[in-house]
């Protein structure tokens, strides 16, 4: 399977993306296509049967245009079509002052007297809306290619709106040159609405395409971060070069205010680096060799040499946008609704235009009277504030989000996340951070504590179990010497062993000092304190019996907190002892421990969860715990910062901090609101001003015409885009 983001042009509501989606979604070879009205792209899945070049051709023949791959770099670019508009501005409101100065009773320009001179005023006018014919040359292919495919939209709308009064009106203009009744035919020439209608649907479009950008500032941000150069360190001294001639392995050079240009590892060098575009973490982290650096984080101070890793699309702010893309190109469930609602919408807005002609002829009014409301019908009745409804939140909510370093992989999740009513949390890695360090040392030797913990550090540093990382860590923070260690020896399930400076020395778990019961006391003291024990001998004689253990994340007792006060129930799900899993829940502030389970018994707990009736959240490391994630409603993963491909979670957060899973609750919160009082306002604005097209409310004196029509319809859209765009203040 393959996966592609396409791209579209001329899409303009979302019976437009509504159908163009079930389009592709009818080709044989294509798995799965969603279609993005406010991104203006494709998301497709297909298979190998199917090239890209296939793809485009799907896309035009249901009538739209594809403009390729999509490209990060293209988030940027913004089409300025303000002078265009102005000059038909201008031009707009002269048509105006032609056809309704009489009316308005303004000083009437002689030549263009419909009364005294109407052919002067006819040909005037169809001279004058040629040019906006021409302007909206888009809006009528694709309304017609729509209507075609059987997928009318908006467009369909509008043009066949604008081509009856224009064929009407051209009629009319004909017999007022052949004289024919000319008083008769100049009261129904409606020229004037015609362009009317077209430079408001453009006006409104170019409104509407300022504020999406807006939408998309947080993922410009993100694109903006990574540098255009880089410094290439080269046999001859630096060299400048782009970002595309950089090559993996190349050593680049970074200073002082400078911007890492790729990710990559430290070679050289130490540094404070400000990364807090990717994980929100306002303080510096300090990096040294061996260390990681991702692509646009700053350098605070001093030089590095650093290792190319990842480039272009590899890099974790490419990868970063292409999931929050991909995101906003899935569906929520409330989006499938209200694309279902506007794929009858359209037709059922021409049938009741239709309907409405009929009625007034079969009444006996005019039939210029008949034509107006049939036109104002179809003008009106716009399903673009329905259709930018969802996804307009759904951007900008994933926006916010990936702003704040929390990375929602579907639109969904979004949706449903507030909804969770149990969170189950991973101990190690996860409400703690999975760091073992020295808490206690009992030393029953001749040694000093720093020279029995070197003798340890020495043996451990051959190992790659999680408490070997605890004394590598002390040894270097103490900058202890370690010694040389001979005959070593990995005793499985016990422990290591190995002569120094001809003394046999052994570290490991009880088992080593063969059932004595030295230590025993100390042992108890340790581990009712939570600590791993690591027993050291030398010969057959302990010397010492050192407590280690895991650190809580500081954040963890706040978030457990904050979640129960939200009404969430919290659950810690460990592997660990019950002992030492409940003494760190207690510090946390958790009622409910799971503890001595296995990967495969976590997912079967979710499952219960699940089969109980509970909306399950489940929190870790994305790698152990990677079938509960999977089996979750939401699976959030942490230790994301700089592997992002954690598959198996719904969300990553970027900088594993735990206080993102209640920003995400309420960002999930404010954006179903958001999504439903925008459906709301979309439905209301066409239930109020369908009758008055129609011309149910002319006895009460209330009447529009199409041009009036066209302003509403991009007011209503206005409404959405506006309310949507206060979601980007939501931060906790």
């Amino acid at each position: 399977m393959k996966k592609v983001i396409l791209k579209i042009d001329g899409m303009s509501c979302s019976a437009c993306s509504s159908g163009l989606e079930k389009y592709l979604n009818r080709q044989k070879g294509v798995i799965k296509a969603s279609v993005n009205l406010v991104l203006a792209q494709a998301l497709i899945e297909y298979d190998d049967s199917l090239t890209i070049s296939d793809l485009e051709t799907f896309v035009e023949e249901a009538g739209f245009e594809s403009r390729g791959i999509f490209d990060e770099k293209e988030l940027d670019h913004h089409q300025n079509k303000t002078k265009r508009l102005f000059v038909f501005g201008i031009l707009a409101i002269f048509i105006l002052y032609i056809s309704m100065a009489d009316m308005l009773h303004l000083p009437v320009i002689p030549f263009f007297d419909m009364m005294h001179h109407p052919s002067h005023y006819a040909v005037t006018l169809l001279i004058l809306v040629i040019p906006f014919l021409i302007f909206g040359l888009d809006i009528f292919k694709s309304g017609i290619k729509n209507l075609l495919h059987k997928t009318p939209n908006m467009d369909t709308l509008v043009a066949l709106g604008v081509f009856s009064s224009f064929l009407y009106s051209l009629f009319s203009t004909i017999m007022i040159l052949l004289d024919k009744r000319p008083m008769f035919y100049v009261e129904n020439i409606y020229f004037e609405s015609c362009a009317i209608i077209i430079f408001f649907i453009k006006l409104g479009r170019y409104i509407d395409g300022k504020s999406k950008e807006k939408t998309k500032e947080a993922l410009k941000e993100l694109v903006q971060i990574t540098p255009t150069k880089a410094l290439l360190k080269t046999k001859n001294g630096e060299k400048e070069v782009t970002i595309d001639e950089v090559q993996k392995k190349d050593i680049l050079i970074c200073k002082a205010g400078m911007k890492v240009a790729v990710d990559g590892v430290i070679v050289k060098g130490k540094t404070h680096v400000d990364e807090s575009f990717i994980t929100g973490e306002s303080i510096p982290s300090k990096k040294t060799k061996g260390d990681k650096v991702v692509a646009g984080s700053i350098i605070i101070d001093g030089y590095i040499e650093y290792e190319a890793e990842r480039i272009g699309r590899e890099s974790t702010i490419s990868e970063i946008v292409h999931l929050v893309i991909e995101a906003t190109n899935t569906k929520a469930p409330i989006q499938r609704l209200a694309d279902v609602v506007c794929g009858y919408f359209v037709p059922g807005i021409i049938i009741i235009a239709v309907l409405t002609f009929g009625g007034y002829i079969l009444l006996g009014n005019p039939f210029s009277e008949a034509l107006t409301s049939f036109v104002t019908v179809l003008v009106v009745a716009c399903p673009c504030a329905l259709g930018l409804a969802t996804p307009l939140a759904i951007v900008v909510s994933e926006g916010n989000c990936a702003k704040n370093g929390i990375l929602v992989k579907n639109s969904t999740t979004l949706e449903n996340a507030h909804k969770i009513d149990t969170v189950v949390f991973d101990k190690t890695g996860t409400l703690t951070h999975g760091n073992l360090k020295i808490s206690k040392v009992y030393n029953y030797s001749q040694y000093t504590d720093d020279e029995l913990i070197a003798l340890t550090a020495s043996l451990e540093k051959n190992s790659t179990h999680p408490i070997a990382n605890a004394f590598n860590t002390y040894a270097e923070t103490k900058k202890l010497k370690l010694y040389d260690v001979s005959d070593f020896e990995n005793m499985a399930g016990i422990g290591l062993s190995g002569v120094i400076g001809q003394r046999l020395i052994s570290v490991g778990n009880k088992k080593i000092i063969k059932g004595l019961n030295d230590g025993d006391i100390d042992a108890k003291a340790l581990l009712a304190d939570g600590n791993s024990l690591v027993y050291v001998k030398e010969k057959d004689k302990l010397i010492g019996l050192i407590g280690v253990r895991d650190v809580v994340r500081s954040e963890s007792p706040k978030v457990v907190s904050k979640l129960q006060r939200l009404g969430k129930e919290v659950i810690m799900l460990t592997g660990d002892n019950e002992k030492t899993a409940q003494l760190i829940a207690d510090s946390i502030g958790i009622d409910r421990v799971v503890a001595n389970v296995l990967p495969k018994d976590k997912t079967e707990f979710i499952k219960k969860l699940l089969k109980d009736g509970k909306r399950v959240m489940m929190v870790g490391d994305g790698i152990n715990d990677a079938p509960s994630l999977a089996t979750a409603n939401i699976g959030v993963s942490i230790n994301g910062g700089t592997d992002i491909a954690a598959d198996s979670s719904d969300v990553i957060l970027m900088n594993d901090d735990l206080g993102k899973i209640p920003m995400l609750l309420a960002i999930s919160h404010k954006t179903l609101k958001n999504i439903k009082q925008n459906l709301f306002w979309a439905f209301f604005y066409n239930l109020c001003m369908i009758p008055i097209a129609i011309g149910l409310l002319k006895p009460l004196g209330i009447s529009m015409n199409p041009m009036f029509g066209g302003l509403a319809m991009t007011i209503s859209s206005l409404t959405v885009v506006l309310n949507s765009l206060r979601l980007r203040r939501v931060k906790k």
